[in-house]
């Protein structure tokens, strides 16, 4: 395929210019040099701390007061005894491994024909440059199948590879010879503190009896010429070629298993992993490395109907400054797209941890929001585009963190809230922390990021109908949820269930002192999430068949006692319960519009008058400089698709690109964090193709930018793929591919004939349904 790579003319001068490898386990990010190469490495287990109970004993001791606070209208004085008394610790972070470092001998001189390029289609890196008359030429890739970063090194021409290959880290650490490979063993800080002040003495602690350990391992298959020793670095002179092969591992066991220095020999684990891929030529390992990232990048192809691949000749970053200033660039548009789709494949797969804010990629020891997963929106962002843009796989690590957070957070939902089931609060690290962090009750105290998540294993069955997933992997996590949201509804007043302590994650509200607060009782959100969950259980137990009457009845009982939403008087949907004034009227989080997206019980099908509300919402924000982060405006994409608005939806598509990435195409917070990208990404799909309802929609919010074009493998719920094309801004065809068998329904179907793989038109009910077999081609096009 055309236009999938990022290019430049020039190495990169700063980490946020180096482009990222990945496998979901180990990450580099490659600058590209000409006499010194960097690869700066990361390994998804590699965090400071280690098994600890974070969780606050005499929380639950206040819970009762700050209700009746609350009950009363004390806001100020409930919010200050949560602060003071509810809170919790602040989580782990996540950790730089190392760093390759390659000394590249060379005539000296400025390189010509420089080119640093990252092939999206094949996970590939190439940097390519010439010297004195001879060219050189290094690729590299993180391959899945054999767990290794392989660099390899030539020269066209006959010219000799020299260089020199060193390890480091910024972590304690020894390096030596291990044999003929080159060994890193290193400790990880066994805490890291909030000193965003800079005013803690002793931020980064080390203790010799805790913490994780790793090593690296490097190993050089070199083609002709000398492999030797020197200084703590592979020394390599008069090659035809070498292959770098570099392994890494921590000693990490699980979240609930205690580090034991030295238990684990680390460096045997690494070399295992090299002599495996020793064992294999360089187009061997190239080969399984391509042909299993193509089995899942390949799936979904867009085309927005731009111009000739001759956009592809221009350097990324000069494209990215030429859109800043207002030029259209529809391949670019492309290219952030599959990039999105690509960071979640080089970030996320069964096996690993979750992609966390910066993916799996981290320079720095005390990094911003220690790196960690950011439960409020963040790490839900990072998941938006798995299912719709056909990466299922690669949720499963998300999955198997909830699953972790099922035990962590039950023994949180006991001790601070005296509730059955499980919980989890807005920062979550390796260890699984459920607590609520340290800090100001606006981020640090809310109880609902175990509900959030859940939708996220009911979207996986949705979208694939697996009723195996969703009875064994689905419904436990979702049943905990449930029950820990029952226990903490609490009765209002007017007799509705109310979440209290409750905030609107982040945001406040004015006090009639005009005193900014964030604790009150039934925030929107809370109520919003509480009934997804309780609603997509009750149809799982429909769905499967499972009987538990009572608990089915206490769902449905409190289903029907939550509030309903509020509009007001400025038609806006309500952020809280009561009609509070804003304290921040441009608040980059829109919390309370879940309902809209990525819930779908605000929709303008389900609840137009809500819908017009949550569009009311977002003209107040953005009237006050709303949307002003990366990952607040990739939100605003989806939100504005739902909407079926897709001028606007483009809008800020151009806003993410124009304000919000990098010269790597990372997106900018500022600083860095990787939400944005799958937040884009999963907003692009949603702006083709919706499913939510029950209903198939192509084309939902099309922009007059993209006016012609095509996408083929985007998935849709109910076990379907859909290819689509379009032209002068309308649908020339689509196919439907069913997976499940399942029936399939088309919004707007009095437009469509419908017709199966042998041409024959299908009957479709007054409903817009249609049955499918399992396997079966749908074709759908405009009606005459």
């Amino acid at each position: 395929m055309g236009n999938q790579r990022l290019w430049y003319k020039r190495p990169a001068a700063t980490w946020d210019e180096a482009l990222p490898l990945g496998n979901g386990r180990l990450g580099a990010m490659v600058f590209g040099g000409v006499r010194e190469e960097r690869f700066a490495l990361n390994e998804d287990t590699l965090w400071s701390g280690f098994p600890r109970d974070t969780n606050n004993y005499e929380a639950l001791r206040y819970l009762k007061t700050a209700r009746e606070l609350i009950a009363k209208g004390e806001y100020g004085e409930a919010e200050r005894l949560v602060r003071d008394k509810m809170l919790g610790a602040n989580v782990q972070s996540y950790e730089p491994l190392g760093d390759l470092r390659l000394d590249l001998h060379a005539p000296d001189g400025e390189p010509a024909s420089y080119a640093r390029e990252l092939e999206l289609d094949t996970a590939v890196s190439k940097v390519r440059y010439e010297l004195g008359g001879v060219t050189y030429v290094r690729e590299s890739f993180v391959s899945a199948p054999d767990q290794a970063l392989v660099v390899r090194l030539t020269t066209a021409g006959g010219a000799p590879v020299d260089v020199d290959a060193a390890l480091d880290s910024p972590l304690r650490h020894e390096v030596g010879p291990a044999g003929s490979d080159l060994l890193l063993e290193g400790r990880a800080p066994t805490h890291i503190a909030d000193n965003y002040r800079g005013d803690h003495p002793y931020s980064i602690q080390y203790e010799d009896d805790a913490g994780l350990s790793f090593a690296i391992r490097l190993r050089a298959v070199v083609d002709g010429g000398s492999l030797s020793q020197d200084g703590g670095a592979l020394r390599i002179r008069g090659a035809r070629a070498v292959t770098l092969l570099l392994a890494a591992a921590t000693d990490f066991a699980g979240y609930d298993v205690m580090p034991k220095p030295g238990a684990v020999r680390l460096a045997e684990t690494c070399a295992a992993t090299l002599d495996a891929a020793s064992t294999a030529s360089y187009p061997a390992l190239r080969k399984r490395h391509e042909t299993e990232h193509r089995a899942l990048f390949d799936r979904v192809e867009l085309s927005l109907g731009g111009g000739a691949d001759a956009a592809d000749e221009t350097p990324t970053d000069e494209r990215l400054a030429r859109y800043r200033e207002g030029a259209r660039d529809d391949r670019l548009e492309e290219l952030y797209f599959q990039y999105g789709r690509y960071l979640l494949i080089a970030s996320s797969r069964p096996g690993t941890q979750p992609a966390n804010l910066q993916g799996i990629w981290n320079d720095r020891v005390q990094p911003p929001w220690c790196s960690d997963y950011t439960t409020n929106i963040n790490t839900q962002m990072n998941y938006w585009p798995a299912e719709l843009c056909n990466l299922s796989e690669c949720h499963e690590p998300l999955f198997g963190m909830i699953a972790d957070l099922c035990r962590t957070g039950a023994r949180t939902a006991a001790v601070h809230y005296g509730a059955r089931g499980w919980t989890t609060h807005h920062n979550v690290d390796l260890w699984r922390a459920s607590t609520p962090s340290g800090g100001d009750p606006s981020w640090a105290f809310w109880p609902m990021g175990g509900v959030w998540l859940c939708r996220h294993l009911w979207e996986h069955y949705a979208y694939n109908l697996d009723e195996r997933f969703l009875r064994e992997t689905a419904m436990p996590p979702m049943r905990g949820a449930a029950r820990f949201a029952l226990d903490w509804l609490a009765e209002a007043a007017d007799g509705t269930l109310v979440t209290s302590p409750s905030t609107s994650p982040e945001n406040r509200f004015l006090l009639p002192n005009g005193e900014p607060c964030s604790v009150s009782a039934g925030a929107t959100m809370d109520i919003a999430l509480v009934r997804d969950l309780f609603a997509n259980l009750l149809e799982a137990y429909r769905v499967t068949g499972e009987e538990d009457a009572a608990f089915v009845a206490e769902l449905e009982g409190a289903l029907r006692r939550l509030p309903p939403y509020r509009i007001d008087d400025q038609g806006r949907l309500q952020e809280w319960l009561e009609p509070f004034p804003e304290s921040e009227p441009g608040h980059r989080h829109v919390s309370h519009l879940y309902g809209l997206y990525p819930g779908e019980d605000m929709t303008p099908d389900a609840a137009p008058a809500l819908a017009e509300a949550c569009r009311a919402t977002l003209a107040s924000r953005l009237a006050h400089g709303g949307g002003h982060t990366g990952w607040s405006a990739a939100w605003l994409v989806n939100l504005y698709a739902r909407l079926r608005d897709g001028e606007a939806a483009y809008e800020y598509v151009f806003t993410l690109l124009r304000r919000s990435t990098l010269p790597n195409l990372f997106d900018n917070h500022p600083p860095f964090q990787i939400d944005g990208n799958f937040g884009g990404a999963a907003g692009m799909a949603e702006m083709l193709l919706q499913s939510h309802g029950g209903t198939l929609r192509l084309l939902p919010a099309l922009p007059s930018a993209w006016p012609s074009g095509r996408v083929r493998g985007l998935k849709a719920r109910g076990g379907f793929v859909v290819d689509i094309s379009w032209a002068d801004a309308r649908l020339a065809s689509a196919a439907v591919r069913s997976n499940a068998g399942a029936r399939c329904r088309l919004a707007d179907a009095s437009r469509w004939v419908v017709r199966d793989a042998a041409a024959a038109e299908v009957a479709v009910d007054a409903d817009g349904g249609f049955a499918t077999a399992a396997g079966g081609v749908y074709r759908i096009e405009p009606r005459a």
